[in-house]
């Protein structure tokens, strides 16, 4: 579980197929903190740890995450949003965040607005209904606040700060992100679903 409030910016220094694919990822994390099979949202998916060194971690990742996420694109120098697992007493800054993508979206446009940058995401069609103008969503493994949404075309404004913490503030248009959905939404669009007559 975690909360979209990214603590660090990771890279990618390695890339090996092997079964699985397996990714080393340089970070500012103390790794000796970490431990061997911990979770580590990495551009909002979780993965599991399996090794580690002073300043580097590394992740297998199967056919299936790579298929549904953006994580097939990555190679040698991709820079990754990271967030630690939230531990019982942690502060929930964000809101819940499951590490789970629910698919990925495309950047239609990023434009300044005063101090803050704009950007429009087009959503798979199947997930456009859960997202709601004022909710929450998650791009990238960051909790963002839809400020706008028309049709399938949802929009964001980052704050300088939020630009400077997380890879968002260098997203262009045509880029893929992978996006999560507000956990409530899923669960009231379920229960909605499973209250219909048969």
């Amino acid at each position: 579980m975690f909360t979209g409030i990214i603590t660090d910016i990771g890279s990618v220094v390695a890339r090996e197929t092997r079964g699985d694919t397996h990714f080393r990822i340089r970070t500012r994390y103390e790794t000796a903190s970490i431990d061997i099979g911990a979770s580590i949202a990495c551009a909002g998916v979780c993965l599991t740890v399996v090794q580690k060194g002073a300043d580097w971690f590394a992740v297998d990742v199967s056919a299936e995450t790579l298929s549904r996420s953006t994580l097939g694109n990555w190679k040698e120098g991709t820079t990754i949003n990271l967030e630690r697992s939230l531990k019982v007493g942690d502060e929930l800054g964000g809101h819940i965040v499951s590490g789970h993508v629910d698919g990925v979206g495309e950047v239609v446009s990023t434009k300044a607005e005063g101090e803050s940058l704009r950007i429009d995401f087009r959503a798979p069609a199947g997930l456009a209904g859960f997202i709601a103008e004022k909710g929450s969503i998650t791009v990238d493994g960051a909790s963002l606040t839809v400020n706008g949404i028309d049709g399938v075309v949802f929009g964001v404004n980052l704050i300088p700060h939020t630009q400077q913490v997380t890879t968002l503030g260098k997203l262009k248009a045509e880029d893929r992100v992978n996006l999560e959905i507000d956990v409530l939404a899923r669960y009231v669009a379920r229960l909605q679903q499973w209250s219909k007559p048969s």
